[in-house]
């Protein structure tokens, strides 16, 4: 059974994510943290900054990681299947239609109407984070830790995957107990 709740939570997330990592990462949060419980909000957060560090697409990474902590080998390969699936079949089935409909205005309308959403979706998850932030590690450090990463990614230039990586970094040191 365990095994098909992998394949749904990630079948659903990615199925129901237009627009890609972005969009997914908030349903995934929801499958994985809210309804199954395999993991906490603080723990979430967490792998989603590491796979934010590593190259490659995030939602994947995120579902390796998950389906072997919950399922093991085969969870990987489950889970991995379920992030995949929905676009692989999507493109396969919608191949014929791409030239056909790429300068609709209703394609162009759906495609500006969902952006909203994902913003929202992303604005819930970062408040989320910002509550469990600021109950592990008090308002001292997170104003610390935010206003230094503006500061490096603003007036230095400093790529956000470095700054995200100073971050654990000084959480690990700083914060672990």
């Amino acid at each position: 059974m365990i095994y098909w709740d992998i394949f749904w939570a990630f079948f659903i997330s990615n199925l129901l994510g237009y627009g890609g990592g972005p969009s997914t990462i908030p349903l995934i949060q929801n499958e994985v943290v809210n309804r199954y419980e395999w993991m906490t909000l603080n723990e979430f957060g967490d792998l989603f900054a590491i796979a934010n560090v590593l190259p490659g697409p995030v939602a994947t990474k995120m579902a390796g990681f998950i389906g072997y902590e919950v399922g093991g080998p085969l969870g990987v390969v489950i889970a991995l299947a379920a992030t995949i699936l929905p676009s692989a079949i999507a493109v396969i089935i919608l191949f014929k239609f791409v030239n056909l409909f790429k300068d609709s205005p209703q394609v162009k309308l759906m495609t500006l109407s969902v952006q909203p959403v994902i913003a929202i979706l992303l604005g819930v998850l970062a408040y989320q984070f910002f509550l469990t932030a600021f109950e592990k590690s008090g308002l001292l450090q997170l104003v610390i830790l935010t206003a230094a990463g503006f500061l490096v990614m603003k007036k230095l230039k400093i790529h956000p995957a470095l700054v995200i990586l100073c971050a654990l970094v000084y959480g690990g040191i700083f914060l672990s107990n």
